[in-house]
């Protein structure tokens, strides 16, 4: 709700024509360069996630088995 209220915002002072054109470029420029390096950041953490789930030691495994079988 408070998004949408401040997207407003911007959009009628866009829209009002008292913007300079520099601060406009500023602030795509700034905006492109953080949608860069939080691409990049994602990209890095998904290279970086397990491929497989980690190894779980096979003896507690059968002795949690085992135990289920008896009752």
């Amino acid at each position: 709700m408070e998004q949408d209220l401040k997207l407003r915002q911007l959009e009628l002072r866009l829209n009002s024509g008292d913007v300079d054109m520099k601060d406009i470029i500023t602030v795509f420029l700034a905006m492109q360069k953080q949608n860069f390096i939080m691409g990049n950041s994602l990209i890095n953490l998904v290279k970086q996630w397990p491929k497989a789930p980690p190894i779980i030691n096979e003896d507690l495994t059968m002795f949690g088995i085992l135990l289920e079988n008896r009752t």
